[in-house]
């Protein structure tokens, strides 16, 4: 399933959302300018590399306190290539305005970062000692959806799904996504035999899309805003 654009509609400008796209796209061009090498480093320094942080809290002294706390920020704003920050960017695209117009602004980015922390939080929980560096906006993007899933579950997605466009219930399309999420997680992970040394953080997945389903419970959603409205 493939979504196209839903018809929730919105009474304010998506100022964040339209934000945090520009600054994924801007990052993504400053990775691909560099040489191999130097890309390397920077993936290895910034991205979420769960055997660090279980070393650190080990006693390590190869890592000092910046060095393990900087990347679980950074890390979400570094993708592995076009398709993959396309592919985030276009769902932030289409289910994030609605979740920012229902939050406020400030409050969103908040959301936003605590879901991706969660994420990523939970990719390390699954497997400690992975050496393989977890990148990517898709955590922070599950909490959006999470958060989507409960407050408009009867919105229609306009769907490409295999030859058909049709319109499909937001519970569906983001239920199926997250179903397929934890199952690959779980097929992962009885692959490589109780480690995730996948390229794709599956359960980074899974626990943003938990997050926003029970943060945005806990968020206070702002005053309902006249469609005549500005924001």
């Amino acid at each position: 399933m493939i979504p196209i654009r839903d018809d929730q509609p919105r009474y304010s400008t998506p100022y964040i959302n339209s934000f945090l796209i520009g600054l994924n796209l801007l990052i993504f061009l400053f990775e691909a300018s560099l040489d191999p090498a130097s890309l390397k480093a920077l993936v290895y320094q910034l991205g979420i590399v769960p055997a660090h942080l279980t070393a650190f809290l080990s006693g390590s002294p190869n890592y000092s306190p910046l060095a393990i706390a900087l990347p679980f920020f950074a890390s979400m704003f570094l993708h592995g290539s076009w398709m993959h920050v396309i592919g985030n960017m276009w769902f932030l695209y289409i289910f994030g305005d609605n979740v920012e117009d229902y939050l406020g602004h400030f409050p969103y980015l908040v959301f936003y970062l605590l879901g991706g922390l969660i994420a990523m939080a939970t990719q390390i929980a699954v497997d400690p000692y992975s050496r393989v560096p977890t990148l990517g906006a898709s955590g922070a993007i599950a909490g959006v959806l999470g958060a989507y899933f409960v407050l408009y579950p009867r919105a229609r997605v306009l769907t490409w799904f295999f030859v058909f466009i049709i319109h499909i219930p937001a519970w569906v399309v983001l239920g199926y996504w997250f179903v397929l999420q934890f199952l690959s997680g779980t097929a992962t992970a009885l692959a490589y035999e109780g480690r995730n040394d996948s390229r794709i953080a599956f359960w980074a997945h899974v626990g943003g899309f938990v997050a926003g389903v029970v943060l945005i419970k806990l968020f206070p959603g702002r005053q309902r805003r006249s469609p005549y409205g500005v924001a």
